[in-house]
């Protein structure tokens, strides 16, 4: 993999001698204030503006300001017209248009296509403040304000929209966000070595029509140079030998890397079949255009998997799809962030506050996040709904101890209210950071979709002992009482490390663990490329067992999916079984919300499997489909619910497993039916048991047990990140 432009080596723009702004300017009189005639970037987001690492608008705002840049921020203005486009006049460079840290139709809608009462970035949880497919609404307004002013989108909205996807939310698939919003470029993954690179180029008078090498944007031409090889997609998923315990991405073109025998030289290598070289450096590969994925599911599900397959930026190719006249053509991504360079980005010079317009309103994903740490980005894991690999990569960029120490002192000294507790040390995946391949070759060839499924590859380095360390540290620092891990880990690599296990549970959990199984059952587990149950009883008999030597009562939480392609009503049965078996009574639920460009959404979509070779004939997966099915699968998780028993029972009759309703152990639901419950409008509910605690003799009666009434610690999860 060639090495990337050192992110902070460029020459500062004149603007650098204007310096660092307090708070990045959202009106003009803040301009006026700062001694600014114009800007040089405005960011408009869908978020509220939090000057803190964890809002992509704020962090992407800092990176270019410590460029030289003058930036301004229109953080959730009024799209029904272009005014407060206007509001901080035309930026010298260009617009940059996010929808926030979240897709806008997730942070919308549920699973079941409602609309939610609240929106956790925005001031006061209010609802309602950005609009639906809010980068084409900003974006239209942009040029409406000024329509000569170059327009780049980025943001996770825009990043997993790059190319023709299925839409959850109409039912079908949609063009590249990128001709619907009538940008110049698109900007998708970690921003930064992007945005720098087009910031610094525009203010050196090249037009923005002329950028077109940059990794990790996608642009739109009329015709492909006639210079590149092009490369049709089919001839990249060829048919092979499929080796389900292996490699689910097996093929005959292009063998993994990390499946390999060693050379003579004892280095894992790739081999491809005989075939014309080509250079990657000019050539594409060509998916399937827009008109055929959107008439064919099965060509869709190829153009995922092909998508999937090139998503490695130590060999990734330039992908293009057809859209009418005009070619999206996709570069291959951005190469990721030395750990010197994550260190610097993360400790620009943040407020770690939201910008003083709103008054000290709340704003209830910062609170959750006010006193966390973010150590790492990236995940290696492939789990099939989430779309964290396809935004922040598989290949995980750490920063250094030294980075994390002085953050979490910044946070002791300077952020208000602080007690002393440190919520969270993690990131995308906690127990990954510094965890990568043996060997840089073998890691810039790989082509597996996660280095953890179905087993850990034999080349990944699971070495926990940097992050013990850092735990150690941090917890031994001066005024700091608690270190809690609160994001979500990966048990199949902790169970590697016995002492990291140790560690974890004497030292930094709170009371209860969440974790995430997902399922029980090995249709949707290997549908979801998840570990089996197996992993999770030695994660489980770990954590107890070293729970009992730190003399605390703590407990596990599994999270589970309803509704996920791959799942039959026999595995929410049996999951619903293992739910009573256990203890466990859910207050909350997640059903699978097919997210864009995720493998899972085009195995819902296209009904294949596109974790193995696509064909007309290949494997037809089971996908809960239609609200009925879906409200089925969630109500078999929160079997304890009487409302939901009449569903239940009507299933259960129907799968001719009337045997487990009744009033014994064994049964699943009861025969009888409370008064004023499982009636629509009725609205009494009964009483369950809070999530964690199992029902045994030795935990009824505690706090959150047995109906007493409490705050719920759970919460849904959103799998985009």
């Amino acid at each position: 993999m060639p090495a990337a432009k050192p992110l902070f080596s460029y020459r500062p723009y004149w603007a650098h001698r204007f310096g660092t702004a307090p708070l990045l300017p959202m009106s003009r009189e803040e301009m006026d204030d700062l001694g600014w005639d114009a800007c040089d970037i405005i960011l408009v987001t869908g978020d509220a503006y939090v000057d803190h690492p964890s809002f992509g608008m704020a962090v992407i705002g800092r990176v270019l300001e410590a460029q030289g840049f003058r930036v301004g921020i229109i953080a959730q203005p009024d799209w029904t017209s272009a005014e407060d486009f206007m509001s901080l006049g035309k930026p010298n460079l260009f617009f940059g248009v996010t929808a926030g840290n979240m897709d806008s139709m997730i942070n919308r809608y549920t699973a079941d296509r409602k609309i939610r009462s609240d929106d956790a970035y925005t001031p006061g949880g209010q609802g309602g403040s950005r609009p639906d497919r809010s980068v084409l609404v900003y974006s239209q307004r942009c040029r409406e304000a000024f329509s000569d002013t170059p327009l780049i989108i980025g943001g996770i909205e825009a990043s997993l929209r790059r190319i023709a996807h299925y839409d959850y939310w109409s039912d079908k698939v949609r063009r590249s966000v990128l001709i619907d919003a009538k940008a110049d470029l698109l900007v998708y993954g970690n921003g930064e070595r992007q945005v720098v690179e087009i910031a610094h180029r525009l203010a050196a008078g090249e037009a923005v029509k002329d950028i077109n090498d940059i990794r990790g944007t996608a642009f739109i031409r009329k015709h492909c140079p006639g210079e590149w090889t092009e490369i049709d997609s089919r001839e990249i998923d060829q048919p092979g030998k499929i080796d389900r315990h292996i490699d689910p991405y097996a093929r005959q073109a292009e063998t993994s890397a990390c499946d390999k025998p060693v050379s003579a030289a004892g280095e894992t290598v790739v081999q491809f079949q005989r075939r014309p070289k080509t250079d990657r450096a000019t050539s594409f590969i060509r998916m399937p255009g827009y008109e055929a994925v959107k008439k064919d599911p099965v060509l869709y599900a190829h153009a995922s998997r092909v998508l999937h397959l090139e998503t490695n930026p130590g060999n990734a190719r330039a992908l293009v799809q057809r859209h009418g006249d005009r070619e999206v053509w996709l570069n291959p991504p951005p190469l990721p962030l030395t750990t010197k360079e994550l260190d610097r980005v993360f400790e620009l010079p943040y407020t770690r506050q939201p910008h003083r317009v709103y008054g000290g309103e709340r704003v209830p994903a910062y609170e959750m996040i006010r006193f966390s740490v973010n150590i790492m980005r990236g995940c290696f894991g492939g789990c099939t709904f989430c779309s964290i690999t396809e935004h922040e990569g598989r290949i995980i960029q750490s920063r250094s101890e030294d980075s994390v120490v002085r953050e979490i002192e910044t946070i002791r000294d300077s952020v208000p209210g602080f007690t002393g507790i440190i919520s969270d040390v993690g990131g995308p995946t906690a127990n990954m950071y510094r965890l990568a391949c043996k060997s840089p070759k073998i890691e810039a060839a790989c082509r597996r979709p996660s280095c953890v499924h179905p087993g850990i590859c034999s080349n990944l380095n699971t070495n926990h002992d940097p992050l013990i360390r850092l735990y150690k540290r941090v917890r031994d620092l001066p005024g700091i009482k608690k270190v809690l891990v609160a994001s979500g880990l990966r048990y199949d690599l902790a169970v590697t490390s016995p002492e990291y296990v140790r560690e974890l549970v004497s030292h930094h959990v709170g009371g209860y663990l969440k974790i995430a199984p997902e399922h029980t059952e090995e249709g949707p587990l290997s549908k979801m490329m998840k570990p089996g149950m197996g992993t999770y009883y030695a994660f489980k008999e770990m954590f107890e067992k070293y729970s009992r030597e730190a003399g605390k009562e703590q407990y596990l939480i599994p999270y589970f999916i309803a509704a996920h392609p791959g799942t039959t009503d026999e595995d929410m049965m049996n999951l619903a079984l293992w739910l009573k078996r256990n203890g466990f009574r859910a207050d909350q639920v997640q059903t699978f919300l097919p997210s864009p460009m995720a493998t899972a959404t085009a195995m819902y979509h296209s009904e294949r499997n596109p974790l193995r070779k696509v064909k007309r004939d290949s494997e037809v997966i089971p996908v809960p489909k239609g609200l009925k099915i879906r409200r089925l699968h969630k109500a078999f998780l929160r079997y304890h619910d009487a409302n939901n028993w009449p569903l239940l029972r009507e299933a259960l009759k129907r799968m001719g497993r009337a045997d487990l309703i009744g009033n014994g152990k064994r049964h699943l639901i009861p025969g009888w039916q409370p008064k004023g419950t499982g009636v629509a409008g009725e609205g009494k509910t009964f009483r369950t048991q809070h999530t964690g605690l199992p029902d045994t003799p030795a935990t009824r009666g505690k706090r959150g047990s047995g109906g007493r009434k409490r705050k719920s610690r759970t919460s849904s999860r959103n799998h985009q990140h």
